[in-house]
């Protein structure tokens, strides 16, 4: 499937639900610019807070307006796969759906992570969340990869990542050219960036001003799912 048809399709079922036959009334609904739901057409991804509103408006299944699937919605706070709650053709109230993304599926430059890389959607509670000063409307997901980070995060391990906090030190999603990575991240005086693995076996990478320019830190690793030896 290409992208461009995965972000129209997405579109349509959007506009199915609300009985519509344009992108433009869809824009008009949604509160956006005549141009959006073009984008969004053009580019193959509409963006991920886009949907989660809207199933939290319409009451509709996420895995349903996203991959066009009844997939049932995922449990809360799965320590190593996403468990199953049963299909639901509305959210929990008082709940938060966050999708987990698939960081491998997620390779090419320019852009966050897709729909095509989503994994689940996990439940969490969203009174909790804010006790926490995390805003749920900016939270996303992400599974682990490799073992350059043990033994702060272990492979196949899900970091859930606030998009409000990009600024280090701390431990960061980013992205590196094609490649999506996570990183513990130190400022260094003259505007460089210090690249560090928590596993001392890698060593640690020095990016200078102009290269530190480059990279997109797309938030901030707030919170760890995995398991307990």
């Amino acid at each position: 499937m290409s992208d461009s048809k995965y972000g129209a399709e997405v579109v349509e079922r959007m506009k199915s639900v609300l009985e519509l036959d344009s992108d433009t009334q869809l824009a008009k609904i949604l509160g956006r610019a005549g141009s959006s739901v073009s984008n969004w057409r053009v580019r193959g991804n509409v963006p991920i807070d886009e949907c989660i509103r809207f199933a939290q408006r319409y009451g509709v299944s996420l895995d349903w307006l996203i991959l066009g699937n009844e997939r049932p919605i995922e449990a809360e706070g799965s320590d190593a796969e996403c468990s199953s709650i049963g299909t639901a053709d509305s959210l929990p109230e008082g709940y938060t759906p966050i999708a987990m993304y698939d960081i491998e599926a997620s390779a090419g430059a320019g852009h966050l992570p897709g729909a095509e890389a989503i994994e689940c959607v996990m439940l969490f509670d969203t009174r909790q969340l804010e006790a926490e000063g995390l805003d749920p409307s900016q939270l996303m997901g992400a599974r682990v990869r490799g073992d350059s980070m043990n033994n702060t995060l272990r492979n196949g391990d899900r970091v859930i990542i606030d998009r409000t906090h990009r600024t280090p030190d701390g431990v960061f999603l980013l992205r590196m050219g094609d490649e999506l990575r996570i990183k513990r991240v130190q400022r260094v005086a003259g505007g460089a960036l210090m690249l560090i693995s928590d596993n001392p076996v890698y060593e640690r990478e020095m990016l200078a001003p102009d290269d530190a320019a480059n990279i997109e830190i797309i938030g901030r690793c707030c919170m760890r799912l995995g398991r307990i030896d």
